[in-house]
């Protein structure tokens, strides 16, 4: 919380004030307030909160002061504006690591939710120039498979996929069912196929009407827009996916690091000596 102001909660018969002498803007303070709640558990995931006029009176604002607050707290991800209906508490956002490479199904499940796909489209078709080109596909190996999915949690839409797999490392693979079912995990097993790394980009940006629609959301509502290209233990790339990631459901974490001197120093020191082990000795 934000230190030169306090929130006076004696709560007297269901109040809280606010300290209007703070220079800290009413609104900020309301929405932090509320935040305070929602993190105690006072109010739990799909719990509807008090209405607008509850609100003004619990706490000794405008209705504009609170409307301000929770559209803030709206961006933030963590209510859910429903007209007619009310307000809502989110559900809690997935957290994912940029550093680590997991398959979608891995994700959920280890965040215990149920994961899902739904496939929207399966074929194999000729390779766009740019597919090709990231691919590393030659003239006479441009077919790639094409598999559009819709990726759920316990059965709500979260991210929309399109992959491009290269067609002559997966021959038959567009005849799997692959509805509900990790591609990573199928390419390990029956093509021996396994990821180990990834080059992504990843842009924020307002969600396009079709993709909107199938991610139950309106267009224009903020969406994370990844494109990867993903590599196999023998560093050759072999899917390209372009992902739109639902913003008020997915947080994407990276733990960043200065580099000092000394960690420069010593990363010299291990390539060299990396360099010097990798010297090819003359046949005596």
């Amino acid at each position: 919380m934000p230190t030169g102001y306090h929130i006076m909660s004696t709560r007297q018969h269901g109040a809280q004030a606010l300290d209007k002498r703070s220079p800290v803007p009413l609104y900020h303070q309301l929405k932090e307030a509320l935040q305070q709640r929602i993190d105690a558990g006072e109010w739990r995931a799909g719990a509807r909160l008090p209405s607008e006029r509850e609100l003004c009176a619990q706490f000794g604002v405008s209705r504009i002061t609170v409307r301000q607050a929770l559209a803030a707290l709206e961006r933030e991800g963590r209510l859910m504006r429903d007209r007619g209906r009310g307000t809502f508490v989110a559900q809690p956002r997935f957290e994912q690591h940029l550093t680590h490479l997991t398959s979608f199904t891995q994700d959920m499940l280890a965040r215990g939710q149920r994961p899902g796909a739904l496939v929207l489209r399966q074929a194999v078709l000729r390779a766009p120039a740019n597919i090709a080109h990231l691919l590393q596909l030659d003239a006479s190996r441009r077919r790639v498979i094409l598999l559009r999915r819709l990726r759920l949690a316990n059965d709500e839409p979260v991210a929309l996929e399109t992959a491009y797999l290269s067609e002559h490392l997966f021959p038959q693979l567009v005849q799997e069912n692959l509805n509900n079912r990790s591609l990573y995990s199928l390419l390990s097993e029956r093509f021996g196929v396994v990821p180990t790394r990834a080059e992504q980009q990843m842009t924020a940006t307002a969600c396009p009407a079709p993709e909107a629609r199938l991610l139950r959301i309106r267009p224009g509502s903020p969406v994370l827009h990844l494109r990867r290209v993903t590599y196999a233990q023998d560093d050759q790339p072999f899917e390209v996916v372009e992902s739109f990631y639902r913003g008020d459901k997915y947080v994407f974490y990276a733990e960043l690091r200065v580099e000092t001197p000394s960690a420069k120093t010593r990363l010299r020191a291990k390539t060299t000596k990396l360099a010097d082990h990798s010297t090819v000795q003359p046949k005596k």
